[in-house]
């Protein structure tokens, strides 16, 4: 029996799960097809709601802000460059499909790929990001002309990025979370710059996927000093750091390009605002540790793009905290 398609998560299909083709993103009943932007399906009464779009380089007047999305509807009036050549319609089954999904309170099913955003698309695949729920529709102008000038209007969407909690996909998981965020809530409040209660759920219930394959990709090699921990079993040891922290204040994405696969000591040196990296990765060494080798440029490796705009973010994280501290 294949696996059903439904509105929500779908069994079985981890929040972070990667595929190589938008077939597979199809066969995982993600998506309707393996082509459009937008996917729908029957609700109960029979009608078409929308379910899930992805999110792979789309028109001009897209934005994507990881926990606030910018969503331009469907039209079949385009030329071979995806460029509009007339305004779109309410009456689009697929932009009808999801604003129905506005009106009944569906979330939707996100999924990033490669030609998207850099800040948060992955590499060279397709990845499903999670629920976001719908906040607002409108008919908007398109910053972008039709090819005689004209204006064009578009179908556009708002999205949010629903809570931790409904991105835990089983009933221990949204109950770790609970207890987790209870207990958060009656311990002193001191937070270190990546000690977020996010942070902390997210580590006690699993490792991420995304910080896994950043792991694997660099076989447990420290980016920032080249250690290669190994245990007796041959098995190495590494940590998935977050550049920009996950959860508030920082709100971090949890994403390959916000990661480094670091040592312990690194990670926890790049947390504490020890050690940055520059905009051409030369290892910023702001606190000296006794004995500690570091390399003079961050290992970097093919299918790895770290984005600069979470490095600028740490090192500004630190300068301010530094020159408040010492005003």
């Amino acid at each position: 029996m294949g696996i059903e398609r439904v509105i929500g998560h779908i069994e079985g299909v981890p929040v972070g799960m990667v595929f190589h083709r938008r077939g597979e993103v199809q066969r995982a009943q993600l998506h309707q097809t393996n082509q459009k932007g937008i996917s729908w399906l029957l609700d109960e009464d029979g009608n078409k709601v929308g379910d899930a779009i992805v999110l792979h380089g789309g028109y001009v007047d897209d934005e994507d802000n990881w926990e606030w999305i910018r969503y331009t509807g469907a039209s079949e009036g385009k030329d071979s460059t995806g460029r509009l050549l007339r305004s779109q319609s309410w009456s689009y089954q697929d932009n009808a499909a999801l604003r129905l999904s506005y009106e009944r309170g569906h979330p939707i099913r996100v999924i990033r790929g490669y030609k998207g955003d850099p800040r948060y698309s992955p590499s060279n695949s397709y990845r499903y990001d999670g629920l976001y729920e719908i906040t607002e529709v409108r008919t908007a102008s398109s910053k972008q002309p039709a090819p005689d000038g004209s204006p064009i209007d578009i179908c556009q969407f708002d999205l949010k990025r629903l809570p931790e909690p409904s991105q835990a996909q089983t009933p221990v998981e949204r109950h770790l979370i609970d207890v987790l965020e209870e207990l958060a809530e009656e311990s002193p409040p001191v937070e270190k710059f990546p000690r977020s209660r996010s942070t902390r759920v997210r580590r006690l219930i699993r490792d991420t996927a995304a910080a896994q394959r950043i792991k694997q990709l660099y076989e447990g090699e420290c980016q920032l000093c080249g250690l290669l921990l190994t245990g007796p079993d041959g098995r190495s040891y590494s940590e998935g750091a977050h550049i920009r922290p996950l959860g508030k204040p920082h709100h971090g994405p949890d994403v390959e390009p916000n990661i480094l696969c670091l040592c312990p000591n690194c990670h926890v040196r790049l947390d504490i605002g020890a050690i940055a990296v520059d905009e051409d990765w030369s290892v910023i060494v702001r606190s000296e540790l006794a004995g500690a080798r570091l390399l003079q440029k961050l290992t970097v490796r093919d299918g790895h793009r770290i984005h600069p705009e979470y490095l600028r973010y740490h090192r500004k994280y630190w300068e301010q905290r530094e020159a408040g501290e010492g005003s």
